[in-house]
């Protein structure tokens, strides 16, 4: 049912991937006004994504796991009234009855706000008002630093998997997987897959510590299956897999060509004398993924630190964040896989529904959801903890390596800063050298810089209350002290889909927009 453009949603959905298209079409079914947010053209954030319409690919479905899944949640939002809003960039989430960014109207409503455009360069504002928010924005790729890790053929572990599903190209031919967690197996099985030679996936870590954790192995068969399909994808394709071990050094002029692998002990300090070259021309290297939470923990969001040194939301049983009327689902609770965040996103669209129309919740459905949630949540946990970054793995790093690649600031310059000028915090560390202040905002160095400041306590630097999540041209902002853009979706289905068209209009406070 369309909304008029001063009517606010029931709820505001913000990431369109396995929590965020199932919380939308979750609320939807239950009778919500719902506007789903997304950075990208198409559905399926990082974990589904496929390639562009204009590549023509025949078997999309054939790069992924559990498509099924994806289908049907893509089937339901083209048939429901969610309207679905690409191409959003939200910078920042105010409430209405509070001075916030564009003004509150004392309503007591929530206000997404976006920019617009392929790179969020739109310089119209975009404002979505809405009852509820559910925060689905997924998580980034943490990178440890290493000599050589800034020549070219050296990408992102998931970076590689989204040029492969997105764009259908191979970072390489002889692609080396390295870092830590599960990601791993499953990349290097598409690369595998796709016609990539991998002559070695390297795990930091040891798959056997899963043992200490029986209950729950036992209550999550579907993991071991998971990784049951992965390894025998390995075995086919004659990918060895080595543990305890780390790329310590890349080697090259203008770019890749060989890497060198070294063992490395309980805290991940290199062995001496075990480090062996390895030819390749590219390495895909990941050491798991950080929750990205900047919009909660702008608003005062309360987070929990998890096992692996990152920090996410702390949520209650219903998903719903420290701050009343804002629910959250998947990896910004803690990174647990697509299938816990579709049962998150559900979760929090019942509790949704129930507090803003009024209803009793569905009792038993809850129940049986909490109970699926927290069974796998416990295996996410213990994910996180068997592949948390030992203590050692600084000592991979020579004074000239850098660390912060937008400001292009070096180990030695971070050891400077902690061992000369009395820095003990990354905060401290930024002031001194600038570490952390470039395009990406400590995305890509923060774990590393707090790792050294802290002298080797794996650690995310605190959380801090940033207005913006993302870039914002100044032209966006200075539109804020005029009436924010509305962005309105005629009815007929989401916008990439047969059937929804999305238009842009002026006027008064919009309802509709963002993501």
């Amino acid at each position: 049912m369309p909304l008029s453009a001063s009517e606010p949603y029931d709820l505001a959905v913000i990431g369109a991937g396995s929590a965020g298209l199932a919380g939308a079409v979750a609320g939807s079914e239950l009778g919500l006004s719902v506007a789903l947010l997304d950075t990208s053209a198409q559905t399926g954030g990082q974990f589904y994504r496929a390639p562009a319409p204009t590549l023509g690919a025949v078997r999309p479905e054939a790069l992924h796991h559990d498509w099924s899944a994806y289908t049907d949640l893509r089937r339901r939002l083209a048939r429901s009234d969610v309207r679905h809003l690409p191409g959003h960039h939200v910078w920042s989430v105010t409430k209405g009855d509070e001075e916030g960014v564009g003004g509150g109207a004392g309503d007591g409503l929530w206000a997404v706000h976006a920019v617009t455009g392929a790179d969020g360069s739109g310089e119209r504002p975009v404002r979505v008002r809405a009852r509820a928010v559910l925060l689905a924005t997924g998580a980034y790729e943490r990178q440890l630093p290493f000599p050589g890790w800034m020549l070219p053929g050296v990408v992102g572990a998931g970076g590689a998997q989204a040029m492969l599903k997105s764009g259908l190209v191979l970072p390489g031919r002889h692609v080396v997987v390295a870092g830590s967690g599960p990601l791993l197996l499953a990349v290097a099985s598409s690369l595998a897959a796709a016609g990539a030679r991998v002559p070695a996936v390297v795990e930091a870590s040891g798959y056997l510590r899963y043992a200490r954790y029986p209950r729950a192995l036992a209550t999550n068969p579907h993991k071991a299956a998971e990784a049951l399909i992965h390894g025998a994808a390995l075995l086919r394709h004659r990918v060895r897999v080595r543990v305890r071990s780390a790329v310590t050094e890349v080697h090259g002029t203008d770019r890749v060509e060989a890497v060198t692998v070294t063992r490395l002990d309980r805290d991940w300090r290199p062995v001496r004398g075990t480090g062996r070259r390895i030819a390749c021309d590219a390495l895909a290297v990941g050491h798991g993924l950080v929750p990205q939470i900047e919009l909660a923990t702008a608003l005062g969001c309360a987070t929990r630190p998890l096992s692996d040194g990152t920090r996410a939301l702390a949520l209650d049983g219903l998903q719903e964040t420290s701050v009343r009327g804002l629910w959250a689902a998947g990896e910004t609770g803690g990174v647990g896989g697509a299938q816990l965040a579709r049962l998150e996103g559900e979760l929090a669209a019942v509790t949704v529904a129930a507090r803003v129309l009024g209803r009793p919740a569905h009792g038993g459905r809850v129940r049986e959801l909490r109970r699926r949630r927290d069974r796998m949540r416990a295996f996410a946990d213990a994910m996180a903890a068997v592949h948390a970054p030992g203590r050692g793995w600084p000592r991979w790093l020579t004074d000239d390596t850098d660390v912060c690649r937008c400001e292009e600031v070096t180990a030695g310059r971070i050891r400077e800063a902690i061992e000369d000028l009395g820095a003990r915090d990354a905060r401290s560390v930024k002031l001194l050298t600038r570490a952390g202040m470039g395009w990406c905002q400590g995305r890509m160095c923060g774990s590393a810089v707090a790792c050294l400041a802290t002298r080797g306590h794996t650690a995310e630097p605190p959380a801090e209350r940033r207005p913006f999540a993302t870039p914002v041209p100044l032209s966006a902002l200075a539109a804020l002290d005029g009436p924010a853009a509305p962005l309105a979706t005629e009815p007929g289905g989401p916008a990439d889909e047969p059937g929804g068209r999305t238009t842009t209009a002026s006027g008064p406070d919009a309802s509709p927009g963002d993501g």
